[in-house]
């Protein structure tokens, strides 16, 4: 099994993504799968370039024979007659490229749409340590902004870059099968170009990941600095978040510069390559003309040829930064995608060895160990037993580790020692859904989402998802939630913005109460779930709690003691321990001492 500590950081450096480069596969390994599904469209596409290629091949030498069989004999019947002929194989390519661009769009659109979903079902399969360590603008930038650089890429520069290919290679044949010497002579600018291009590719690579890098870590700035705009006001600190925002914003604006200056640096090296050719093709067909060894007609010929082999070139130098745009978002995407979840449902064959369990026990700590970070420990060889249906509190200074403890028994972390057992079955063992029936956990500022309260408070809930409201209502007044439910002018229709002040933050400590006590959990865990609460209400919800079942564990952390005078059982949590305190006097006293250390 995976240590806790897996680095789940996607900010790594270029050092680190080199190393990876012999894991992941070549550009074409890793955009040919993504392709797989659109086999069909992809083939029509292609079957319209080679369309297209082949009338863009064939135009120069019907326009060499127009020149010299019938411009030169003066037989303008046979001007107009092949005039005709090379109007039909316009259209023919134009209704071909047509084809191209449309189905290539579709293909586009739905790589985009698929891509994010695919996405953004593995951001949710992640434990709660990735998005610890990882911005949130930046998860953001990748779900928007590089899957679009793919769909860029995939609607508009793919097929550039395959009929360009394809133009280049039978343009090439050609023109080496008319004249061999002056062929090779068309060719050799082409191939120092090429050498150009491949001593710069890396460097063009380089900016295009910078770049995307800095757009990413722009939107975690913007999306930090919105978050706690409240703060900011209150603080008078615009100057400090001005300041912050200054310095990314100057770091995009120096990598977008960056890899603007790339992406146009190869088309000014083909131009040039072009008009080499081109001079030297003219050069020296004029003087195969004086010796008789070759015609007018054909040097015209020869001329559109190499104007076909650089012209794909240039696009081709266009094209290839989108290309590098692309595999550079491809990187970063698939750096999301490659994760795995180390908090994951083992097998029996998986389980640490360790001492039995008491399956009497609600939930039990044996030898347990925990870091955030590898070599610093929050909490060390912890054990302790929670026996059913009784009370506990968790007290300690602020940042002792109490929270922690509490995510322990949630398992949104796994122990990177030690076993955490829930009713004699090491935890790891439950399936997700089981595990959260069993357990119901309210935080301190709980998460709520766009919609009504009725919506919150049935999220994930689905023994009363179907409920009418009057079947709800009476479901509410058994579990004496009603009163609660009082405290909002509509209701269960009352509206909830997750991001915004429609409602009180003691609110929506209240929505998530009743969203959890619903669920009638086996383990109740209360991390300072009633400090926005006013003391009336406060007295209210220990009255339910109170009324809970029986076999119904409830586990709090609080810091007014009043909170957790009724108690059964005080455990005192500071410095990587977890000590039963024994008499609330003697908590106070290992508190009071606790925060004076700290």
């Amino acid at each position: 099994m995976k240590n806790n500590n897996v680095n789940y950081s996607l900010t790594k450096t270029d050092i680190e993504k080199e190393k990876q480069k012999g894991v992941l596969t070549t550009a074409w390994h890793r955009l040919v799968p993504l392709m797989v599904e659109e086999k069909r469209s992809v083939t029509i596409s292609i079957v319209a370039i080679l369309v297209s290629s082949a009338a863009s091949l064939v135009v120069p030498i019907i326009i060499a024979h127009i020149v010299d069989v019938y411009i030169v004999g003066k037989n303008f019947h046979g001007v107009l007659l092949f005039s005709g002929l090379l109007a039909g194989i316009f259209i023919a390519n134009l209704v071909s490229n047509y084809i191209q661009i449309i189905t290539m769009g579709g293909v586009g659109r739905r790589l985009l749409f698929n891509l994010r979903g695919k996405i953004f079902s593995k951001l949710q399969e992640l434990p709660v340590a990735f998005f610890n360590q990882n911005k949130a603008g930046d998860l953001i930038s990748r779900i928007n902004n590089d899957t679009d650089k793919l769909n860029q890429f995939f609607s508009q520069a793919l097929m550039q870059f395959i009929s360009g290919v394809i133009l280049i290679v039978g343009t090439g044949v050609f023109i080496l099968f008319i004249n061999f010497q002056l062929g090779l002579i068309a060719l050799v600018p082409a191939g120092i170009a090429l050498v150009v291009t491949q001593i710069l590719n890396p460097w063009v690579k380089r900016a295009s990941l910078k770049s995307l890098r800095a757009l990413g870590g722009m939107s975690g700035e913007i999306q930090e600095s919105i978050n706690n705009f409240k703060v900011i006001v209150a603080f008078n600190r615009l100057d400090y978040f001005r300041n912050k925002f200054k310095e990314v914003n100057e770091t995009n604006y120096s990598a977008s510069v960056s890899a603007g200056i790339a992406s146009n640096v190869f088309n000014p090296v083909y131009v040039l390559a072009s008009s080499l050719a081109q001079l030297a093709v003219l050069v020296y067909g004029i003087y195969l003309i004086s010796l008789g060894h070759f015609s007018v007609g054909l040097l015209i010929g020869f001329l559109l040829y190499v104007n076909n082999f650089y012209s794909p070139l240039r696009q081709l130098a266009a094209v290839w930064p989108s290309l590098q745009l692309a595999l550079a978002g491809l990187d970063r995407i698939s750096e999301v995608l490659s994760l795995e979840s180390d908090v994951r449902t083992i097998s029996n064959k998986e389980e640490r060895i360790s001492a039995p369990s008491d399956p009497a026990a609600s939930m039990e700590f044996k030898d347990v160990s925990f870091q955030y970070t590898e070599g610093k420990d929050v909490l060390k060889n912890i054990n302790f037993t929670l026996e059913k249906g009784k009370t506990y509190a968790l007290v300690g200074p602020t940042g002792g580790g109490k929270t922690t403890t509490a995510s322990l028994m949630a398992r949104l972390y796994d122990p990177s020692k030690g076993t955490i057992y829930l009713e004699g079955k090491d935890i790891r063992r439950y399936e997700s859904s089981e595990r959260v029936a069993k357990i119901g956990f309210i935080l301190q500022e709980p998460f709520l989402f766009n919609g009504t309260v009725r919506e919150n408070i049935l999220y994930g809930n689905e023994e009363y998802s179907r409920y009418t409201d009057a079947e709800l209502s009476n479901v509410l007044e058994e579990a004496q939630l009603t009163k609660l439910l009082a405290r909002f002018s509509e209701g269960l229709d009352t509206k909830v913005v997750s991001s915004g002040d429609a409602i009180s933050l003691g609110q929506k400590q209240l929505i998530a109460f009743i969203r959890a006590v619903l669920r009638s959990p086996d383990i109740l865990i209360l991390d300072e779930a009633t400090a926005n609460i006013d003391t009336v209400t406060e007295q209210l919800l220990q009255e339910i709690i109170d009324k809970l079942p029986e076999k119904t564990t409830k586990v709090i952390i609080a810091h007014r003691l009043n909170t957790i005078e009724n108690a059964d059982d005080i455990f005192f949590v500071n410095a990587g321990e977890v000590i039963r305190a024994g008499s609330m006097q003697h908590a106070m006293d290992m508190l009071l001492h606790g925060e004076r250390q700290s």
